[in-house]
């Protein structure tokens, strides 16, 4: 019989904190899947940088060095949805694995396993992107922002890590295989390429063109490269950039609560 019961708010915290130590614990006990998800990112950067910078860049009506300032904020998004395919492997093997089943039959917060999963993709992610930043400083980046602008523009970055990490983790619980769950977050990879983080959208056919301006990707993007270049962000995009990261958020964490009571 399931000695479930409804943990008092300090209950709730205590095992919040200890499933967000044990997603932590994974993360330096297998670095690998870090580092592999920090390599695809780096390779886009370094491809269109070196590949196709030249010939974008002066299609911006610059050089490389401009391209790679116009560029690095789109990589660290990428960055960000590819760390959720990290997120929704990990959930994916707790769930076929019996690890979530275990959980459930203690008397744990239900929302404590799945914080902890949370907590440790927007860890995992926020590593990845020093790392893709350090790398881009390194090719020649210099955010004109400042440090206050790096600094808010990691604030934003780490709420839309957050997002992606609910919905990350509904992905995972709703997958019936490690397998199906490295392949359903593919599409927040490439969702970046249709916005405004590779090419401005006004480049673009006009369909193309209104897709990338609607999708949640291009004001998170242009919130980030306003703040790292230190030109202004205009409150609409900002308030875009947050809006979805709050809707995504929401959705992910409704879908993967009602799972995790179901499944």
């Amino acid at each position: 019989m399931s000695t479930l019961a409804v943990p008092r708010p300090t209950h709730t915290l205590v095992d919040s904190l200890t499933m967000v130590r044990r997603s932590l614990l994974r993360l330096r006990r297998y670095p690998s899947l870090t580092i592999m998800l920090i390599v695809l990112p780096l390779i886009f950067l370094l491809l269109f940088v070196y590949v196709l910078g030249g010939t974008l860049g002066a299609g911006l009506g610059g050089g490389r060095a401009d391209y790679l300032a116009y560029v690095v904020p789109g990589i660290l998004i990428m960055t960000a949805a590819s760390t959720a395919q990290g997120t929704a492997i990990t959930v994916a093997m707790d769930m076929t694995e019996g690890v979530v089943a275990r959980f459930r039959t203690m008397s744990i917060a239900r929302v404590a396993v799945l914080t902890g999963h949370v907590a440790g993709a927007v860890v995992q992610t926020l590593i990845a992107q020093v790392v893709v930043l350090g790398v881009a400083l390194l090719l020649g980046f210099r955010p004109d922002g400042g440090v206050p602008g790096v600094l808010a523009a990691f604030g934003v970055l780490a709420v839309i890590g957050f997002a992606l990490a609910w919905l990350s983790v509904a992905l995972g619980m709703v997958s019936r295989s490690v397998e199906t769950a490295s392949n359903l977050p593919m599409p927040l990879v490439f969702l970046p390429f249709l916005s405004s983080g590779f090419v401005p959208t006004t480049s673009m056919p006009a369909g193309l063109q209104w897709f990338a301006a609607h999708q949640p990707f291009t004001p998170m993007i242009e919130t980030v490269r306003g703040l790292l270049t230190g030109t202004p962000v205009p409150a609409s995009t900002l308030g875009l950039a947050l809006g979805w990261a709050a809707l995504v958020a929401l959705i992910g964490y409704l879908v993967a609560r009602r799972l995790y009571e179901t499944r």
